[in-house]
């Protein structure tokens, strides 16, 4: 029998606020445990939750950002479960009436593109955290986190691999941090996935009992753990036997996927609109501003360096990746004059290459753009050739040089002269007579061992294009 997956997302994007959802303590990572917990987010009797306004924008954003409807009237309530890292028995999310609705993202996939439906993104506090080795032999529980702004974006059940949901991961990444909500740490927890996976015979129009895949937390386990358990449902299904709705963990270290427990329905949450809090009303003026604010989104900012560039959609597509990198791309090419072609392979080749070798995010890179353009400059007006190039851009990235010191210090200008290289050009030929006898009886491919002879004589700096056509010239029967 052939199946088809069926695979639905829901994603946990932490917002980038100061301060928590209902209460004003902070949300910065890494500080010791419940060093970060007020009274609100511990639940001591008789506080009051007061919702934060920056979240309800960011969540706006979000939601215009993917076509979606912004209800103006939206209600929190309580989704009611026993926890140790949960204070108040209940976490305060959006149930019936959530803020973003019926929204869609476009997702590019081998030349493909696919265009995924949303359903729903509602605000939610996230809870403390459990841990498990802190304390030998007891657990011990972090509420750090509890209260942290929560939006979760749960995706219709659109796509029909690993692959296309990574796609889809990787879409929604990057527009979050486009729209500068969520910094998309995936190591710190900022933005974690719960996969809802099922499979059915290819044809069938009714969906098969699914399994959800919790808190993955990179793209590549999600690809690995949808993969597992595709497989594993396919084979109890061949097997005869019937897959069980449950909640199910990700084994990294084992590839595989392991049951935790029974999958809760709603009703077993037993929600209900929450007494503290009133509905969230929110005024065209307010959704209006929110718009005014938004940036480039990544799809537009993709066309638009094709369109004004000349780039191809890959070269676009790597350099709309991130906000920053976009917006150092066009630094580089604002830098004067330069061909955007070249700036792009330097940007993608050269710069990326060392921080990827260095562990560093663009933020922290050696090179500025300016400083770049400034390298990029003197390839164009030929001081340079772009092997040499290669050279400077390793001395500025050391030193902090910018490109024209480290020309002169170290005598790197290009040799252009067509006299200074006709008589390299006659140095090699005289010492290498018997390559030139077969050249001229029809060996080409020693042209290569010519060329290679003349850099190494000029140290690299003479002009590749000045060598090859004077060779010509000069080693023509």
């Amino acid at each position: 029998m052939e199946w088809e997956t069926v695979i639905g997302l829901e994603v946990h994007a932490q917002l980038s606020t100061r301060s928590k959802i209902f209460s004003g303590a902070p949300t910065a990572y890494g500080a010791p445990p419940n060093q970060q917990a007020n009274e609100i987010d511990i639940a001591l009797p008789g506080v009051l939750p007061v919702l934060n306004r920056e979240a309800v924008r960011m969540a706006v954003r979000f939601g215009l950002a993917v076509g979606a409807t912004i209800n103006r009237h939206s209600v929190f309530a309580r989704k009611n479960y026993f926890y140790p890292d949960l204070p108040k028995g209940y976490q305060i999310s959006q149930y019936e009436r959530p803020i973003v609705e019926h929204g869609r993202l476009a997702v590019d996939l081998d030349g493909d593109t696919h265009v995924i439906g949303i359903t729903r993104a509602h605000l939610e506090e996230d809870a403390g955290k459990s841990l498990h080795d802190a304390i030998d032999g007891l657990t011990g529980v972090d509420l750090n986190r509890a209260g942290t702004p929560l939006l979760e974006i749960v995706s219709e059940p659109d796509m029909r691999s690993s692959a296309q949901a990574v796609a889809y991961l990787k879409t929604l990444h990057t527009l979050v941090r486009y729209l500068e909500i969520c910094d998309g740490n995936m190591q710190e927890g900022s933005f974690r996935c719960d996969a809802n996976v099922s499979v059915r015979p290819r044809g069938e129009s009714r969906f098969g009992t699914r399994t959800e895949l919790k808190n993955i937390n990179s793209f590549r386990f999600v690809e690995r753990a949808i993969d597992y358990e595709v497989r594993r449902q396919i084979a109890v299904l061949e097997g005869g036997g019937s897959i069980r709705q449950e909640t199910r963990l990700y084994d990294a270290d084992r590839d595989e996927t392991r049951s935790m427990r029974s999958k809760e329905e709603a009703n077993d949450y037993r929600y209900f609109p929450d007494p503290d809090l009133p509905p969230l009303l929110l005024t065209d003026a307010f959704v209006e501003d929110v718009w005014a604010d938004m940036p480039e989104l990544p799809a537009a900012k993709r066309e638009r360096f094709c369109a004004a560039y000349g780039l191809s959609r890959y070269d676009a597509t790597l350099l709309t990746a991130t906000r920053e990198l976009a917006d150092y791309y066009e630094g580089v090419v604002a830098g004067g004059g330069l061909d955007p072609k070249l700036a792009a392979n330097w940007v993608s080749g050269e710069l990326l290459a060392h921080l990827n070798s260095a562990g560093l995010d663009l933020a922290a890179t050696r090179v500025s753009a300016t400083a770049l353009a400034g390298l990029l400059r003197r390839i164009a007006d030929n001081t340079i050739s772009g092997k040499i190039a290669k050279e400077v851009f390793e001395a500025m990235w050391t030193d902090g040089a910018d490109a024209d010191r480290v020309i002169a210090a170290r005598g790197l200008t290009q040799i252009t002269d067509d006299g200074a290289i006709e008589a390299l050009v006659g140095e090699v030929m005289a010492a290498h007579a018997r390559q030139v006898e077969q050249y001229r009886c029809g060996e080409e491919k020693v042209f290569g061992f010519f060329v290679g002879q003349v850099m190494k004589a000029s140290r690299g700096k003479a002009n590749p294009a000045k060598v090859n056509e004077i060779l010509k010239r000069k080693l023509a029967p």
